[in-house]
């Protein structure tokens, strides 16, 4: 592994973290991820977090595998023999527990809650919520534009518009949201096409129905706690076009710029 002796260490590993480690495994970087114990990953057939699913405990994403761990002692020999461990926690252990050069919070809670600059020689954040040079060292764009994927050194990301990225000229209709609080439980699953007004499960007694026709791109994982207004799924309105088990152009350039930051960190310590 060209750069075995950087461990790169995850917090999420949704869609968009996925983006992230497979461009840094791809490129020679042992990776490891912290993920919850219900992970809320809506597009589970490209998230490393569906290891903690699976009930053999794997993922395979692109040719990358992830396998679910029980504790920190496993994840470094793991990730250094070219497996993504993923383990459930919400916490980042500490260093005395695991080694790591590189911290990326790819949660994308628009907040920030506990991450420090602190918490490895690296540090980088993905999205608003977080000023690059305070609380970490470098903030990647995650907005849909002309940014999208750049490294900051200095300042935030842009702001969230609390609107999704337009996607075959939908946006907001095409995300599902959990209408109460309760367990997500689905009648269909991801890759089956559905029409406007088709009742695709449930979230406790309350039906969650498709606002568009398209294909499901995403749905949270059954049996999973959310509350109201949490994204649960994800209905894309290109149909035939999508491919549920490609990673996306979106988590490919944020990856693209996390890897780009690394790279010139570890440059700058050579």
């Amino acid at each position: 592994m060209l750069f075995g002796q950087h461990l790169c260490l995850l917090r999420g590993g949704g869609d968009l973290a996925t983006g992230v480690a497979l461009r840094l495994h791809r490129s020679g970087f042992p990776v490891a991820v912290c993920e919850l114990t219900h992970p809320l990953a809506v597009r589970r057939t490209v998230a490393v977090a569906s290891a903690l699913l699976d009930p053999e405990g794997e993922a395979l994403i692109e040719g990358m595998g992830a396998r679910r761990v029980e504790g920190v002692d496993e994840m470094q020999e793991l990730a250094a023999n070219g497996v993504v461990p993923v383990l459930a926690s919400s916490d980042l252990p500490p260093v005395a527990q695991i080694a790591r050069s590189v911290v990326i919070d790819a949660r994308l809670l628009k907040r920030n809650p506990d991450t420090a600059i602190e918490d490895a020689p690296l540090v980088v954040a993905l999205g608003p919520g977080y000023t690059a040079g305070i609380d970490c060292h470098a903030v990647v764009e995650t907005l849909r534009g002309p940014d999208l994927g750049r490294v900051i050194y200095k300042g935030c990301a842009a702001n969230d518009t609390g609107t999704p990225g337009t996607v075959g000229g939908r946006s907001a209709e095409r995300v599902l949201r959990a209408p109460t609080n309760g367990v997500a439980s689905w009648e269909r699953t991801i890759g089956d096409r559905v029409t406007t007004g088709e009742v695709l499960g449930s979230v406790g007694t309350t039906p969650v129905t498709a606002l568009i026709d398209g294909t499901i791109r995403g749905l949270i994982a059954n049996g999973t706690p959310v509350a109201s207004g949490t994204k649960v799924g994800d209905v894309d309105p290109r149909g035939d076009e999508v491919d549920i088990d490609r990673v996306s152009d979106k988590a490919l350039a944020v990856g693209g710029g996390v890897l780009e930051a690394v790279l010139a960190w570890v440059g700058s310590e050579d």
